[in-house]
Formats: structure tokens, sequence, C-alpha cells
């Protein structure tokens, strides 16, 4: 007579190979992110007619970040330079990197979290760009770049449990970054080392962000967002202070 079978023992993996589409419900016009766009956008057309793109006095005056000026205590131009482009086609490749990586960071973690991570990622790019660059340097790639970074950590910490449908995305986050990166190279107003210092700092704060497109936020995690975006709000508002006393 043969042995009764053994039940099959279920185990963590097993559990985990059910995989949520990450693209499911995802807003094609995310909010925040044209909202940013559109931020950007408009004080690129103020750039414009304050002739701030004519010589690089103007871009200074303008709010590009530059070591002196920092060493003096503006320190406010660490994130104005964040909203300034050095030219249109500055400006256009931001926002569409900008587009793509914000519907994706925007969808996987939430709009407060979204914003802590936007900002912050950007500060950290200046922060390097002081290290590396005397300036004056002007782009919201460090913020960008750190969008990117903190998606490569979404996807490689939840791979188990992300089904990204739609791999071409990848491929056009990496023609942007190399076309961003080389334009660097040849550009005197975008420093690449706010792209790595935006990237680090993108993929550091994404360890610690929850992604509710797996689950909702606890209200412990709630309150810590809350705070996150008090921070941020005091930080945009001493650099609008900071621009307008200047």
């Amino acid at each position: 007579m043969e042995a009764p079978e053994q039940p099959l023992r279920i185990t963590p993996d097993m559990l985990l190979s059910r995989r949520v589409d990450f693209e499911r419900r995802m807003r094609r016009l995310p909010p925040v992110t044209l909202g940013i766009i559109g931020v950007l956008a408009a004080i690129f057309v103020v750039e414009v007619a304050a002739g701030a793109l004519q010589s690089r006095g103007a871009i200074i005056a303008m709010g590009a970040l530059v070591r002196e000026g920092v060493a003096a205590g503006q320190y406010w131009r660490m994130l104005s330079a964040t909203l300034l482009h050095g030219g249109p086609d500055h400006l256009v490749g931001n926002a569409i990197a900008l587009f793509i990586l914000g519907m994706i960071c925007e969808h996987a973690f939430g709009r407060g979290q979204f914003v802590v991570l936007y900002v912050l990622s950007g500060l950290a790019g200046s922060v390097v760009s002081l290290v590396t660059s005397a300036g004056p340097s002007v782009g919201a790639s460090g913020a960008i770049f750190g969008l990117q970074g903190a998606s490569i950590v979404l996807f490689r910490q939840h791979r188990d449990r992300l089904l990204m449908r739609d791999r071409r995305v990848g491929f056009v986050l990496l023609v942007w970054a190399l076309y961003t990166i080389g334009t660097g190279l040849m550009d005197p107003f975008i420093d690449n080392g706010a792209h790595i210092g935006g990237a680090l700092a993108g993929a550091l704060i994404a360890r610690r962000l929850h992604p509710v497109v797996l689950s909702p936020l606890t209200p412990e995690r709630g309150a810590a967002v809350r705070r996150g975006l008090w921070l941020v709000a005091a930080l945009l508002a001493y650099t609008v202070l900071g621009w307008l006393y200047r």
C-alpha cells in the first residue's frame, strides 16, 4: 500500500511569485509631475525675458549655482539653480525625462513621497556639484537623476513582486542619461557632478520610501511623509525669499 502523499509546504518564495502589474492604474498624466514641468517652463520664459542666457553674469544673477555665492551665504542657490535651464534643448530634454520618471515614481511612491524625493535629490545634486565644479551650473537633471536612481532601487528591491510590461522605458531613460552626461561635458552651465549626486541621493532615499503601489502607507509612515513635506516647504520658502532679497 502506497504511503499517503505529503502536503506541499508553502514557502515565502511561492507567495512572492504573484507579481503586481506595475503599470495597472498608472496615471498617464501625473498631476504633480506635470505641475513641476509647468513651473520649470514658466521660469524658463522669465529667464529668456530677463536675458539670463546671454552671459555668465546674467545667469548667476538669475540664481545659478556658483561656489563663491554659496560660500558668501547664498545657500538658496542650491535649490534655485535646479529651477533654471541653460537653453531650450536643455529644458525639453529634462522635461521629457521628468515626465517618464515622474510617471513612474509618482505612481510608485505617491505624491507626497515623490515631492520629497525630487526636492532632496536636487539638493544633493547641488551639494556634489559644489564639490566638483565652481559653476555656474543650472538644471533640474540632478533631481531627475534622483528619480532614476530611485526607480532602479525600486525595481531591484521588489523585482519579485513588481512586473513592468513595457521595458522600452528603461532604454529611453538610458539614452536620456547618456545624452545628458554628454551634454554636460560640452555645456559649461550643465554639471555632471549634480547628475551623480542626484542619482546617489535618489537611490539612498528610495530605500527608505514605501512603495504605495504594493500597499498603502501606514499611519506612522504617513506622518513621516508629512514631516518631510513641511521640510520641503520650508526649503522652498527660504529659496524664494533668498532669491527675492538677493
